[in-house]
């Protein structure tokens, strides 16, 4: 799928309209739509706005890690080759979310964390 296919998937899931994320943007509408058709190559900085709005971030990926970066990020942030169902350790996405985790982000944010996580 290409980069501007994906892009209008996520301003829809984000339900926003083309002229909706056009304003947030400071675009036009007709950049969005002529974007999103095909009927014009957008710069770096129009394609940097439109992703901003939509809470993403432009990355670059080697072309081999592209699948396999793609099937880690679909799989929730299990490792790649981990055994799914009950037996399967918790994803990385669940880690990060555990309340040990939440406290140390927090502490980390109040500076009350130092190098290497210790207080």
């Amino acid at each position: 799928m290409s980069f501007i296919a994906e892009l209008s998937i996520a301003r829809k899931a984000a339900n926003l309209t083309q002229d909706e994320l056009a304003t947030q943007a400071g675009l036009t509408r007709m950049t969005v739509q002529r974007t999103e058709s095909g009927g014009i190559d957008p710069r770096l900085s129009t394609l940097q706005e439109m992703v901003r709005v939509l809470g993403l971030e432009i990355m670059l990926v080697p072309q081999a890690l592209r699948s396999p970066l793609q099937a880690f990020v679909r799989s929730g942030g299990r490792v790649l080759g981990q055994p799914a169902g009950a037996e399967a350790p918790p994803s990385l996405a669940a880690l990060l979310e555990s309340p040990l985790s939440l406290a140390v982000q927090r502490d980390a944010r109040q500076g009350k964390v130092k190098a290497g996580g210790h207080v």
